[in-house]
């Protein structure tokens, strides 16, 4: 399976995939649950980086599911819907839900690190939705996307445009209630992913070059011994035609050549009784 794929079908032409579909329902779900707990479940679930060092690990896979607003939610799971099709499609479900949470995992990672004293949780899948637009721009580089639905950019040209400015935005170290290093960090990760191509399928195919390599090696033994018996046996039947030699006309008769036949043998014997 190759991370990359050049499909010309439209978004959403093809319906809505698996992993998509209860992405959407899960954020849904957790979003709807706000409207009744927000404050404790952005405490016990956001990602606050003081809070994780006491030991709230966890914060740093939940905050993916907590959003701040209607927009904040609608545009992510927008953004997961167009995108995210077409890349499950060309992986399959599990390597594509692997890639999200290792996306938004990393943009978590890259929060907490870079805002390691920070007592403000950070919450929203959109450390994985820029993961899944590098992964799309990788893939359909040059898919027309139409900004605000009417100035149409190819996919790499508006994903590198939101890298410099995730990138800028990050270290102007102001408070404008966006995760720009989740954003940057779920880019960074999930770059860096694809083209190290760090996927079970990877180690399966080098596990099955290593295996290739040793069947490779072990024939070239087994050519190697028997080519070697060839001779040897060869050795042994001119060494009977020898022995016949010198029962009719004795020893001293024998040429250079068939009394180094014989030395051979002798050496070969020699050595098969030293390993018996």
């Amino acid at each position: 399976m190759s991370y990359y794929a050049h499909q010309s079908y439209s978004f959403g032409q093809r319906g809505i995939t698996k992993a998509v579909k209860y992405l959407l329902l899960v954020n849904l779900g957790f979003f709807l649950l706000e409207f009744v707990w927000r404050s404790e479940l952005i405490y016990v679930f956001g990602l606050t980086p003081v809070l994780v060092k006491k030991g709230m690990v966890w914060q740093l896979v939940t905050y993916m599911f907590l959003h701040g607003g209607l927009f904040h939610i609608l545009f992510n799971m927008f953004a997961l819907w167009m995108f995210g099709c077409d890349i499950e499609r060309a992986w399959g479900t599990r390597e594509f839900v692997k890639y999200y949470f290792i996306t938004g995992i990393g943009a978590g990672l890259f929060t907490f690190i870079f805002s390691f004293n920070s007592q403000i949780p950070t919450i929203g899948a959109s450390g994985a939705i820029f993961g899944i637009l590098v992964a799309f721009a990788l893939m359909f580089p040059n898919r027309l996307i139409y900004v605000y639905f009417l100035f149409p950019v190819k996919a790499k040209y508006l994903v590198i445009f939101f890298a410099v400015i995730e990138f800028l935005a990050s270290f102007r170290h102001t408070s404008d209630g966006i995760g720009h290093f989740a954003h940057l960090g779920g880019m960074v990760i999930g770059y860096l992913y694809i083209k190290s191509d760090f996927r079970i399928p990877s180690f399966f195919r080098f596990s099955t070059y290593l295996t290739r390599l040793r069947n490779l090696k072990h024939r070239r033994r087994m050519k190697v011994i028997s080519r070697q018996r060839d001779r040897e046996q060869k050795l042994m039947d001119r060494v009977d035609q020898i022995l016949d030699k010198i029962n009719q006309v004795g020893y001293d008769k024998l040429t250079k050549e068939e009394k180094k036949a014989l030395e051979q043998a002798s050496q070969i014997l020699s050595k098969e009784r030293e390993k018996g």
